[in-house]
């Protein structure tokens, strides 16, 4: 699909990934709607780049509806849509007398899995609506992680959303292919996000040195590169694509 002129929207937009997704698709000429619950940043980055903001709490349906409305009106149905929006939290299945918090788990299984899950259904079923462009009518990009695969020490509730965002993409890719609509999954490693900016550089030069190559922390822009490659080839369709410099994470 080519970007230039059509209606994008990235949620979890305002920073990281979701940020340097936001960049390239508008460098790609696409008109782009930020999802975020931090308004100050999503707002300072939809006015750089000619943008819309909506405050936007993905793992609320009604909030995702209300964001999708607004992003329509400004300008118009999205084609493609990204789901960045994610969150970490570290605790272990259990300790003496203790076990995992459920609460800790429903909120990281509602905003990377069910969050994931509003977005996609939404997007789609809007884009579904639309005329084809060269046989598609939309692209679906979420965000899984390589720890869906190789989950550490304390990331159970993590893991555990990420691999179900993998198992979501092949049975939507396939109820989404008699309406043109495509959906991929990209499974990162360790990138220099904001979470992990903020650790000493020591810290961040002993994570990166974890990758066999290149033996460094991935830089959001290199994770925002594959998310244009897969809009503008029609061929990728229903995977998962790490983008890991071939990274198997250890127990810790």
């Amino acid at each position: 699909m080519n970007l230039d002129g059509i209606a994008a929207v990235v949620s979890g937009g305002a920073s990281g990934l979701g940020a340097a997704t936001c960049r390239a698709l508008v460098a790609g000429g696409a008109r782009v709607s930020l999802f975020d619950l931090n308004v100050e940043a999503g707002c300072a980055l939809a006015a750089e780049l000619g943008g819309q903001f909506f405050a936007v709490d993905v793992s609320d349906a009604a909030s995702v509806a209300a964001g999708l409305s607004g992003a329509s009106a400004a300008h118009g149905i999205p084609r493609v849509f990204v789901n960045c929006a994610g969150l970490v939290a570290g605790e272990r299945t259990a300790r003496p007398d203790r076990p995992h918090a459920p609460n800790v788990f429903d909120r990281v299984i509602g905003v990377n899995l069910v969050g994931t899950f509003n977005c996609m259904t939404q997007a789609a079923a809007l884009m579904a609506t639309l005329d084809p462009l060269d046989e598609e009518r939309g692209v679906i990009i979420n965000t899984a992680s390589i720890a869906a695969y190789e989950g550490q020490i304390g990331q159970l509730a993590y893991a555990a959303s990420k691999a179900a965002v993998v198992g979501m993409t092949l049975p939507a890719a396939r109820d989404l292919a008699e309406f043109g609509v495509r959906v991929v999954s990209i499974a990162p490693g360790l990138f220099l996000t904001p979470m992990v900016s903020g650790l000493p550089p020591a810290v961040q030069d002993s994570l990166g040195r974890q990758s066999p190559f290149p033996r460094r922390l991935g830089a959001p822009a290199e994770f925002a590169q594959l998310v244009r490659a897969i809009v503008e080839n029609p061929m990728i369709n229903g995977e998962t694509i790490r983008i890991d410099a071939a990274l198997r994470m250890a127990a810790r």
